[in-house]
């Protein structure tokens, strides 16, 4: 295999990551990683690295589409991004130092539960949609449209979700993912927001949690260009692809497929780990 057909199937590997992370809000690097090395054997700290280039060029073709239609909650994504940068400083630094079988393990868990989150959607609660304190205080509570109009929503939650958004940042300076999986869990289940709502505003903060750790890689030398900017390339076209199907697309069908494809990664990985094939 040349180097132009090595460029080109990253490139279309990296498009359907982008456009799969985009819909579901979990972003591209949950599947770029072990794509890059699974199939191409690229190291795991270098795939991490192509990966967060990945995320920051996802949140910022994705996340315009989505503020622009109304879907993304700017407030709620601006203040948990302070909880979701410092943690991934924090994980940043941790991951320099991790065993690269360790790091393979750890991921294929975080996407074994990125595919249980993605498929059983929230429980229903028996008590009243009513607004939370801080949440009312911030000015957190909006809107989305909907093929009725627009749906007004409350926040709830506000603690719960600001530590699980670290949790989040940690894991992104770990894996490289941007933490979709964890901010996805945190808006939709912890404080309550409509899905598509969890889903943009998760796009919409990746890119500042993968900037914050994406600095430290880079600061150590694991970002390679040539292997990075098909990656981004990719990844943004995917991204773009999917912000424009998401306003029709179905809820109950994102979450199945992308619980299919992500669970036979994890599995994959986590054997790979074990076996020491990475």
């Amino acid at each position: 295999m040349n180097t132009l057909e090595l460029v080109v199937l990253v490139w279309i590997g990296s498009l359907a990551a982008g456009f799969l992370g985009s819909l579901t809000g979990l972003g591209g690097g949950v599947v770029i990683v072990p794509f890059l090395t699974l199939v191409f054997g690229v190291d795991i700290r270098y795939a991490i690295g192509a990966s967060l280039v990945s995320v920051i060029a996802t949140s910022s073709g994705a996340a315009a589409a989505y503020v622009k239609e109304g879907f993304s909650n700017i407030r709620v994504g601006m203040f948990l991004e302070i909880a979701t940068t410092l943690g991934a400083l924090a994980g940043a630094l941790v991951a320099i130092h991790l065993p690269v079988k360790i790091i393979a393990v750890i991921f294929g868990v975080v996407l074994l539960y990125s595919a249980y989150i993605s498929y059983f959607p929230p429980l229903k609660e028996d008590r009243p949609d009513r607004p939370d304190r801080i949440a009312t205080l911030l000015h957190m509570d909006s809107t989305f449209p909907t093929t009725q109009g627009l749906q007004p929503y409350y926040v709830r939650g506000v603690p719960a979700g600001f530590g699980l958004m670290f949790v989040a940042g940690l894991l992104s300076g770990v894996l490289g993912i941007g933490s979709g999986a964890v901010k996805v869990l945190a808006m939709d289940r912890a404080m309550r927001l409509p899905f598509k709502v969890s889903t943009t505003t998760s796009n919409f903060m990746i890119g500042v949690t993968a900037a914050a750790s994406a600095g430290v890689y880079l600061n150590r030398g694991y970002i390679d260009p040539g292997l990075a900017m098909p990656v981004m390339l990719g990844v943004l076209a995917g991204s773009l692809l999917g912000s424009r199907a998401l306003a029709t697309a179905k809820t109950r069908v994102l979450r199945i497929v992308f619980a299919l494809v992500i669970g036979v990664l994890a599995v994959e990985m986590i054997w790979s780990g074990i076996t020491g094939r990475i």
